[in-house]
């Protein structure tokens, strides 16, 4: 019985590992793993497809998808101009997957740079672009016409085969010695295909170089004589890391008051100002920055003139823009140059997921929640959730509490719910002993804190409960409630309240105290009294990029997880969405309010 068990179990393996075969040698879909924080939303965007496609091929994934489960996502019969995609299947490798799709490890990994070594596995997705997709094709490449093809087929000779394996667009600050071992030849080899080369010291950038195959390859197509092995082939084509000793950086934001209105542009120039803080305090250490400013306006228009000046092209970060339809032109540009893209507002573009030179500071919300679940469950792990069911606002929070129910039911968590108008009485009868008793609004609205935090606070103050009950309470809730915090700072210590926010400061720590103070002495004003606060948003997105490129160079992407600071208000932890794609921001704090009348801010990653 236990034979026929196992001859079942490698039966069942053995067919999953060929329907996967099948399904991409047919191209008829890609199976994606869903990661910690991925929505139907972010995955549709991550391959171009749609949500109502994902769902058609995977039935009820539109009501709950499950970190760790597999998706079928439908992908183009044809590699499109982005190129194709391609699941990890068992034992294949890197240097098979450059044969199977023709085209070049290189290229491969220039798709890829989230792509290394260690997750080049089983079930990982790449993308597999075309080969010409980021080289300009010389004019002897260029397939010849219907009746050039027809002379040919006459016998009479058409054009010559290009030496060039590919063409090389001269970056800023490369050189011969640089370009020939990126590409694995010689110098000489190098500058034998490029006569023209007049001074091999001296390259012009923007010059397109002809680069050939090596003299030990015989053919595009020819066999080594040993398989590379992937390791082998990591190792080639990494990238040497080159220090910045002078940052270019500019900012494109609206910061003059347009049609936008003057409350909009106040608060980008809140954020700039804050942002030269970042700029001055750095410079005072010795990095050398060389900033640009510019008006981005409103509109579409108004950006591509900006992008057209010529300094936009040496530029290693931008931060903006504002509006969401300036972010596809911006990020087309910094996709085509190389440059990263700072994204400091808005969370809910999705150019994030095909880009990998983005930034998007504001965590999208199924990543913020996700963040939220696991360090809530880390802090209470044996937790008895009651619900405060509202009737104002819970539309606003219906996703995140949805999430949350999931979460505990996963993690075998109970949970109850009450009536926004439950008495003291109701809420006492719902604990639980020998419990973390938790009250969580299903709204962040103010509105349902002042209904129950009275009820709470008498039902701690109850005798019954302090001499029988003795369970231990907390409240729970959201980043809107710092704008709260002086109307109920009482009850929030009373019932040691916590909340998750992705930023937070507290005039009560030195170095916020200290930018205050600054900022009111630079331009003889405070911040504006909200949050987040703009100002310190700019410095901490300014200060922690520039920082990060001073201290890194071109290597700030393989090196984030270094980044040690101490926001004033904005914390950072960027993760790649995926292989092909940008970087998100997937910090998350918890504020909390003790009984002894401490506020502490709990960062889980430190």
């Amino acid at each position: 019985m236990k034979i026929y068990s196992k001859v079942c179990l490698i039966f069942l393996l053995a067919m999953m590992v060929w329907c996967q075969a099948y399904a991409q040698e047919n191209q008829t879909y890609i199976i994606h793993t869903i990661q910690k924080g991925q929505s139907l939303y972010s995955i549709s965007n991550m391959y171009g497809t749609t949500v109502d496609a994902i769902v058609k091929l995977n039935p009820g994934s539109d009501q709950v998808i499950v970190e760790g489960k597999q998706l079928k996502v439908p992908r183009p019969d044809t590699i499109t101009d982005q190129g194709t995609f391609h699941t990890i299947l068992q034992g294949e490798t890197l240097y098979g997957l450059s044969q199977k799709y023709k085209v070049s490890v290189k290229s491969i990994l220039d798709a890829n740079p989230g792509l290394n070594e260690k997750n080049f596995r089983f079930g990982q997705v790449v993308n597999i672009p075309k080969e010409s997709a980021t080289t300009e094709v010389p004019a002897a490449q260029v397939q010849p016409s219907q009746p050039e093809a027809s002379k040919v087929q006459q016998g009479i000779p058409g054009p010559v085969q290009s030496r060039c394996k590919e063409m090389h667009k001269v970056e800023r600050k490369e050189t011969v010695f640089s370009i020939a071992r990126k590409y694995g030849i010689t110098e000489q080899e190098l500058l034998d295909a490029n006569p023209e080369i007049s001074d091999a010291k001296k390259l012009k950038r923007g010059k397109l170089l002809c680069i050939p195959y090596p003299k030990a390859q015989q053919s595009a197509t020819a066999q080594p004589e040993k398989t590379p092995t992937d390791a082998e082939l990591f190792s080639q084509n990494k990238v040497t890391e080159q220090k910045i000793s002078v940052i270019k950086a500019a900012v494109v934001l609206p910061l003059v008051p347009g049609e936008q209105g003057k409350a909009e542009s106040a608060r980008m120039l809140e954020y700039y100002q804050g942002f030269l803080l970042a700029v001055d305090s750095l410079k005072r250490t010795g990095t050398s920055i060389d900033l640009y400013t510019y008006d981005s306006g409103s509109t579409v228009a108004s950006v591509n003139s900006i992008l057209a000046k010529p300094e936009m092209q040496q530029m290693d970060v931008i931060f903006g823009p504002l509006y969401t339809e300036q972010i596809k032109p911006m990020a087309d540009f910094a996709s085509k140059h190389h440059i990263r893209l700072v994204i400091p507002f808005t969370s809910r573009d999705n150019t994030v997921y095909r880009n990998p030179d983005i930034y998007q500071i504001n965590t999208p919300q199924s990543y913020l929640y996700s963040e939220v679940y696991e360090h809530f469950v880390r802090q209470f792990p044996r937790a008895h959730v009651i619900f405060i069911n509202a009737t104002t606002g819970a539309e606003e929070k219906a996703e995140f509490i949805k999430g949350f129910r999931e979460e505990l039911t996963n993690k075998k968590l109970s949970f109850t719910n009450l009536s926004e108008d439950a008495t003291a009485e109701q809420m006492k009868e719902a604990l639980q002993k020998d419990k973390s008793n938790i009250f969580v609004p299903t709204s962040g609205s103010n509105t349902v804190l002042i209904k129950a935090l009275p009820q709470l606070t008498a039902m701690m103050n109850d005798s019954l409960y302090k001499e029988k009950v003795n369970a231990e309470v907390h409240l729970f809730g959201y980043p809107e409630w710092q704008t709260y915090t002086k109307d109920h700072l009482s009850a929030f210590f009373e019932l040691d309240t916590y909340f998750y926010t992705s930023f937070y400061t507290n005039n009560l720590l030195a170095a916020p105290r200290s930018f205050n103070s600054s900022f009111r002495r630079w331009y003889g004003k405070d911040m504006e009294d909200r949050y987040p606060k703009y100002g310190m948003l700019g410095f901490d997105t300014g200060f922690f990029f520039l920082k990060g490129l001073a201290q890194y160079g071109s290597g700030l992407e393989n090196n984030l997880d270094k980044m040690r600071l101490t926001p004033m208000q904005t914390g950072f932890k960027f993760d790649r969405v995926n292989n092909w794609g940008g970087f998100i921001n997937k910090k998350v704090f918890f504020v909390r309010f003790t009984p002894k009348f401490e506020l502490i801010k709990l960062d889980f990653d430190q």
